[in-house]
């Protein structure tokens, strides 16, 4: 098995805005949708349509009637369900999307089970036979360092999507990555450098690169990637040009594909233009893990002249 994610998981539900409410604002909703959604089971799905090979998804759900309808989503999306752990005692988690007529959006999401992993995280034998782990921060910390260390101990490569930034120290966790994908937000709150432009996206780049990651990918939208290696490296990528209509899982699309990309065995250029072309054409969909494109429709973007 060549790629584990170990993360979260929601049932999303999502209403269309002209523009995102303010404080004490009330606003009529132009369309809602709910469905599955949470980073890992984003990038568990985009990874699972992506892969050749079987995607392994360690998650949690609360014993309720949204676990019925994750596990009923998943399903359908061909995850492999077989690393749910249920907790009796927890909710299963959920999120509060809004989007706004120039696909920006604001979200609240509500742990629930995804929170309630103890402190060891999952059984490490999840990551057995594990060529790339895909992470995030919607699980806790302690467990989400514990899951890294033991897929690195596999001989496993690390991705961490960094989101949500949390207010804990977390200098191990960056340690314990091979790759770090922040956009711009998450890259301020990780370096103090607001990436707006190639100089401050690089600097920031290699702040990443300074605290262990072999490879810092700095993602900045409709503006391309920057991205520094541990080794010097450092280059651009131009976005790719598609109709946007909802970002909301571009980026744990682009970490999906990424993760397939390197189990591969894709060079790094060609990695993160494969993962570039998943998080672009996630845009032109709505929903979260509904905007997970084909491997077919991937292949025809990126085959496409830069």
């Amino acid at each position: 098995m060549s790629i584990t994610v170990f993360g979260s998981v929601n049932l999303d539900f999502t209403v269309y805005v002209n523009s995102l409410p303010r404080a004490g604002e009330t606003l009529h909703a132009l369309r809602q949708i709910s469905g599955l959604g949470g980073k890992g089971a984003n990038q568990a799905v985009a990874a699972t349509k992506l892969s050749t090979d079987k995607v392994r998804f360690v998650t949690a759900l609360g014993k309720d009637a949204f676990a019925d309808t994750i596990r009923a989503e998943l399903s359908g999306y061909g995850v492999d369900m077989s690393d749910i752990k249920t907790f009796d005692d927890a909710a299963s988690g959920n999120a509060l999307i809004h989007v706004d007529k120039e696909s920006q959006n604001t979200i609240t999401v509500v742990g629930g089970a995804n929170m309630a992993w103890a402190d060891d995280g999952p059984d490490a034998a999840v990551f057995d036979g594990c060529k790339v782990a895909v992470f995030q921060f919607e699980t806790p910390i302690k467990a989400t360092l514990a899951a890294m260390q033991a897929a690195k101990q596999r001989g496993a490569t690390v991705i961490l999507d960094p989101a949500p930034v949390p207010d804990a120290p977390i200098d191990a966790v960056l340690a314990a990555a091979d790759v770090v994908t922040p956009n711009e937000t998450e890259a301020e709150a990780l370096t103090g450098i607001r990436p707006v432009d190639k100089d401050s996206a690089l600097r920031a780049a290699h702040a990443l690169v300074a605290m262990g990651p072999s490879l810092a990918v700095i993602k900045m939208g409709a503006n391309g990637l920057y991205y520094a290696t541990k080794n010097g490296t450092v280059g651009y990528m131009l976005p790719f040009k598609v109709n946007a209509i909802d970002a909301v899982a571009a980026g744990d699309c682009f970490c999906g594909a990424l993760a397939v990309a390197l189990s591969e065995g894709m060079d790094t250029e060609a990695a993160l233009r494969f993962a570039s072309g998943a998080g672009a054409l996630a845009t032109t969909q709505y929903g979260a893990a509904a905007s997970a494109p084909s491997r077919a429709d991937l292949d025809t973007l990126v085959s496409q002249p830069a």
